[in-house]
């Protein structure tokens, strides 16, 4: 195995692990309204990991997905530390999800490969 390809499998692999950290699973204490953004951001993960897979996105695409998807998981934290998601927040929760829908989904067809 070249170096390239090293390379490249070493951060596939960490973009694996990052996609598959902090899946909050208490989403019975909001009414269940948790789980539209959660099972968001479960899908947006899994798309990513399949345009890993296929080879249509980059490294340098991978990475900046992955930091998309951390980003949008801090924010939802913080709209969750006081223990209520207002409707505010959760309105720019979806805008976000929206954007990083389309940030995805441009990246696996801008005709750039991972070779």
């Amino acid at each position: 195995m070249n170096r390239k390809a090293k390379k490249w499998l070493a951060s596939a692999a960490l973009a694996g692990a990052l996609l598959f950290t902090a899946a909050p699973s208490a989403e019975a204490r909001d009414g269940g309204r948790r789980a539209g953004i959660n099972q968001r951001q479960a899908n947006q993960r899994h798309r990513i990991q399949q345009g890993v897979r296929s080879g249509e996105l980059t490294q340098v695409e991978t990475r900046r997905l992955v930091r998309e998807q951390a980003h949008i998981r801090t924010l939802e934290r913080r709209a969750r530390a006081d223990g209520e998601v207002t409707i505010r927040e959760r309105a720019r929760l979806q805008h976000e999800l929206n954007q990083a829908s389309r940030h995805i989904y441009r990246q696996k067809h801008d005709g750039q490969d991972r070779n």
